[in-house]
């Protein structure tokens, strides 16, 4: 027997997990139901869709509104992307180490930051 993973929860985020659009789109309608029973919506416009391995385009709605199509987005601090790749998450958590490094050195002009 196994468990399906059917959403991400933390805080005020939320990612739903579908492996069909319709199912999506229910999940979508559902949340949306029970948000509003608690007098909570989903704002559609920081709302955002990532595809993979899909050539469906028909657009998920919130309340005949469509949701934006990205080919990536930060979930949690972390760059989930369509491709397999997770360079570009790793390189963002470089340039945040980077970032902070700096703010601990205010006075080095020059930093060497080596990577292997």
């Amino acid at each position: 027997m196994f468990c399906k993973l059917d959403d991400l929860d933390f805080a005020d985020d939320i990612a739903l997990l579908s492996s069909r659009l319709d199912h999506m789109q229910e999940k979508t309608n559902r949340l949306s139901r029970f948000a509003a029973q608690t007098g909570l919506s989903i704002n559609e416009k920081k709302t955002q869709l990532l595809k993979i391995n899909t050539t469906n385009q028909t657009p998920l709605k919130i309340q005949g509104k469509a949701i934006n199509v990205v080919d990536d987005f930060t979930y949690l601090g972390s760059n989930v992307s369509k491709e397999d790749s997770i360079s570009k998450d790793i390189k963002s958590r470089i340039a945040k180490a980077r970032n902070a490094f700096i703010k601990l050195n205010p006075k080095k002009t020059e930093i060497v930051w080596l990577c292997s």
